[in-house]
């Protein structure tokens, strides 16, 4: 908790009041720190059909207008078809180029695939990526039971059975270190494209990915500015009506869209529904005892306290995500 509370603690307490003014600041900011400090001509962005990514498109254009941004989708075999589809709804609608990028033969090349399947394998024998999907993900109620949070596999028929084991760490970071290739494939992806036309990387995580490190180091972390890496779901979500983005967008549940059977991000990280999450995360960044944050959410004290200490948990863990190189020798 880093500073004093300084009002009441409710419900509508980080909705943004003046949702024009809001936009209107980060909007010069990127035009500035573009144009001026990067002293770069444009911006390329990464689509995926979600939220974060259509508003910072969004937010791009607007700073620069279409002409000086493009978007790019980087699909893999993995992906949905819908990512790609929603991208290209709103790339239509703002009237910006677009560029697609296939990854899967580079993921290929690297072994992603065929490195996951194998520790996928060696807790389900019966897995192939043929005749299976699969994914992992922690269980929800460990985060208000004061249980540090432990993983489980997922893998998944052609007839929808799925059967879920607890995954060893060993296996878990072999199956994260692969999965990884993919968001560190598209950041290179991304770079080449903006280096070509000498234009600057536009990262699209938002304040809970940034603080809680849901992002992968040089991966999707990797961009030159961050313009909505302040703000909570519930305010990109305000923005994106604001912004006119597709409603097929707003009302599409976000996703990892990283494995192959379909994910949450709640049930692969957060563990919270975004509308609860981003109010305990005030409170908790504010300095709001839990006794005041309890009652505006129909939780107990004790699972405010619990929801806290896997924040800081979550802090502590992921904190080299967010360190510089060191060089101080």
């Amino acid at each position: 908790m880093v500073q004093e509370k300084s009002t009441k603690f409710s419900k509508n307490i980080i909705s943004i009041n003046n949702i024009e003014l809001k936009i209107s600041s980060i909007t010069q900011k990127l035009k500035e720190e573009i144009l001026q400090n990067l002293k770069r001509k444009g911006a390329i962005v990464g689509i995926s059909g979600g939220i974060d990514s259509s508003v910072t498109f969004a937010l791009a254009v607007k700073a620069l207008g279409a002409k000086n941004v493009i978007g790019v989708m980087l699909p893999e075999k993995d992906s949905n078809s819908e990512s790609k589809e929603l991208a290209l709804l709103l790339a239509n609608q703002l009237g910006v180029q677009t560029i697609e990028e296939n990854i899967t033969n580079a993921l290929e090349g690297f072994g992603c695939y065929r490195r996951r399947d194998q520790s996928v394998a060696a807790i389900f024998p019966e897995y192939n990526s043929s005749d299976y999907t699969m994914k992992i993900g922690i269980n929800p109620k460990a985060i208000s039971q004061h249980l540090p949070p432990i993983f489980s596999l997922t893998i998944v028929d052609k007839n929808g059975q799925s059967k879920s084991r607890l995954l060893p760490a060993k296996e878990y970071l072999q199956i994260v270190a692969a999965s990884n290739f993919k968001q560190r494939c598209r950041m290179s992806m991304l770079y080449y494209h903006a280096e070509r036309m000498y234009y600057a990387v536009v990262g699209t995580p938002n304040k809970h990915e940034v603080e809680q490190g849901f992002f992968v180091k040089h991966g999707d972390g990797g961009a030159d500015i961050l313009p909505i890496a302040h703000l909570y779901k519930t305010q990109v979500y305000q923005m994106a009506e604001y912004l006119n983005i597709p409603k097929e967008i707003i009302q599409r549940t976000p996703t990892s869209d990283t494995y192959s059977a379909e994910q949450t991000q709640e049930e692969f990280f957060f563990q919270l529904p975004f509308k609860e999450m981003d109010l305990i995360w005030y409170g908790f960044e504010n300095g709001y005892d839990p006794s005041e944050v309890c009652k505006e959410l129909n939780r107990s004290e004790d699972e405010i306290k619990a929801i806290y200490n896997n924040f800081i948990r979550k802090q502590k863990t992921t904190e080299y995500l967010r360190m510089s190189p060191i060089k101080n020798f």
